[in-house]
């Protein structure tokens, strides 16, 4: 087990814990654990090996045993005890946006409710609105929240495919008879939501029994779907189902443009090989009878007299007259970015010290690093008050002589009021040398009024990035109401750069936005929104997404060298 199996486990023991109805102090404890065990930067293996757990903070005791238990034999009594002893259907209806353990528990212990189709059966039957704590318009929350999760299952984060795709594709890649191999479908494509992971994979005949019996067989599968010669399928115990399929070597490079897709992409190439006298499919691109030799995905797009189109673009919107007309654009790279800019220290929620963020960015090859804690409005999440940015500037000051190396900014993350106005005056707000300025309250206005609200905020001087502009968490909140367009448009006119957040619950602006922005001439900037070291390298989503968008280098303005983005942050003011 890893440290993330092992940090949802007690994740789900806190939950389950809140369901009972257990002492508050413990369940916190198992949440704070949680959150401990996944930030974790050593090794989890080494540290219980070592016998160090007990040195890492927010480790007791009763935890330190439970994760040397787990490590160890990969279960847990305790953890087995309060499943057995907890109905499978009250963790699932914890996925119901909004319905939290103590609604669930009264839902249980009142009405006997024990399932997802139990519940929204009794918001039909109107029999929430009396109980308690609940009343109809709760009642309509929770029956349009089952809706919503209804809509999204079998459906996962664009991160959840590239963990577990990417841990089969590496077992793969271990056996000596795989020639090649790449993951494809949705998530080659950097869709924000995939549905299963796609892995193609060329090896000789003889050898495809062997590779699919280890396919079938790989730690972590609950069933097998299908088993074949060709094509097998796995589910694996998350939930999501694995294809592979294996094909001749000189088949490869036709199998891998195929099964990429999309379906939309992969109709218009058909258009275009027809229009050629040729025929192209998974098997290759034919005249006649003979098919044409390629040996590379770019070699069949030019049998088709097309330049590579890279497979973030392959979604039907375009991309083929762009590649033939030879005007495709130069696509955002991870090793264009500079530096990072919307990264939360220990002032606010972060984990890490300032100067432990700094020296990770050094260490990662930035050129300068933001440091933008969240404002005073966000008390939840130790938003700073004035007195605790004069401390931290002063901290940054110090860590700029001691790191010559590096540019450090001084930023927030400023919350948008309702009425549109960022929660410090002006003269606080002259202290940073740059703004983001973020939505995390009154999701629920009406179009209009969210619209003004933020359009108020960007026409501020000092507000020089919209972070995570719509709101939206994938697979669980809809992004809030409002007029995107006009304010992508308002971005433009008062020079205000917008976020692509790459924690990849959000990836928020769409990439289809992102596309509309860049041809609003809005520029964009990809931020991980990080609370930790390790949350820097979201940032390899939100490049995705930007890639997606048809962003190039010049779009996004953390590709600057420090003294451009100094400037451009100046401008405005």
């Amino acid at each position: 087990m890893d440290k993330y199996d092992i940090s949802k486990i007690f994740e789900e023991i806190g939950m389950m814990m809140e369901l009972k109805g257990e002492n508050p102090f413990k369940i916190r404890a198992y949440y704070n654990g949680a959150r401990t065990v996944e930030l974790l930067e050593e090794d989890l293996k080494v540290l219980v090996e070592e016998n160090r757990l007990n040195t890492v903070k927010g480790i007791g005791r009763a935890l330190e045993e439970k994760i040397i238990e787990l490590v160890k034999t990969g279960k847990l009594e305790f953890y087995e005890k309060l499943k057995a002893e907890t109905p499978e259907g009250l963790m699932e209806m914890m996925r119901i946006p909004g319905v939290g353990p103590k609604k669930i528990r009264e839902l249980y212990q009142k009405l006997e409710i024990t399932s997802i189709g139990e519940l929204e059966y009794a918001c039909i039957e109107n029999r929430l609105v009396d109980l308690k704590g609940f009343g109809e318009k709760t009642q309509g929350k929770i029956f349009d929240g089952i809706q919503q999760l209804k809509k999204y299952q079998g459906q996962f984060l664009i991160s959840t495919g590239l963990k577990y795709g990417g841990y089969v594709l590496n077992q793969l890649k271990e056996l000596p008879e795989i020639i090649d191999i790449s993951l494809a479908g949705s998530i080659r494509r950097r869709k924000e939501i995939i549905k299963d992971i796609d892995i193609i994979a060329s090896c000789p005949m003889d050898s495809r029994g062997k590779v699919m019996d280890f396919f079938t067989s790989i730690e972590g599968v609950e069933k097998i779907i299908a088993k074949g010669e060709t094509k097998s399928s796995i589910g694996l115990n998350i939930g999501v189902n694995i294809d592979l399929r294996l094909v001749e070597e000189d088949e490869y490079p036709y199998a891998l443009q195929h099964f990429t897709g999309s379906k939309e992409h992969n109709t218009m190439l058909r258009h275009r090989a027809k229009k050629l006298g040729l025929k192209v499919n998974e098997y290759g691109v034919f005249r006649g009878e003979d098919r044409l030799p390629a040996s590379t995905e770019e070699e069949i797009y030019n049998l088709l007299e097309l330049e590579y189109i890279p497979p973030e673009l392959r979604e039907g919107q375009g991309e083929i007259e762009a590649a033939e007309h030879k005007q495709l654009p130069r696509l955002i790279d991870v090793g264009d970015l500079k530096g990072v800019l919307h990264v939360h220290s220990h002032y606010s929620d972060g984990k890490n010290s300032i100067e432990e963020l700094v020296s990770a960015a050094i260490d990662k090859g930035f050129k300068y690093i933001g440091i933008s804690d969240h404002s005073i409005s966000a008390f939840y999440a130790g938003g700073l008050k004035e007195e605790n940015i004069i401390k931290q500037h002063e901290e940054i000051e110090e860590l700029r002589i001691k790191y010559p190396k590096i540019k450090i900014l001084k930023g927030i993350e400023s919350d948008i009021l309702v009425d549109g106005s960022l929660d410090y005056d002006d003269e606080v707000l002259a202290s940073f040398d740059y703004v983001i300025g973020s939505i995390h309250s009154h999701f629920n206005l009406d179009e209009e009024t969210m619209t003004k609200r933020i359009l108020k905020a960007i026409e501020n001087r000092y507000l020089s990035i919209l972070g995570h502009v719509t709101g939206r968490l994938l697979l669980s909140r809809k992004g809030y109401q409002l007029d995107i367009e006009k304010i992508i448009e308002a971005c433009g006119k008062n020079q205000v750069a917008i976020e692509i957040n790459s924690n990849p619950h959000r990836l928020d602006l769409d990439w289809r936005l992102c596309r509309f922005a860049r041809e609003k001439g809005v520029k964009l900037v990809i931020e991980p929104d990080a609370h930790s070291i390790e949350g820097i390298d979201d940032i390899y989503y939100g490049v995705g997404i930007g890639r997606k968008g048809w962003l190039e280098e010049k779009d996004v303005i953390n590709t600057m060298e420090p003294e451009e983005i100094i400037k451009y942050f100046s401008l405005k003011r």
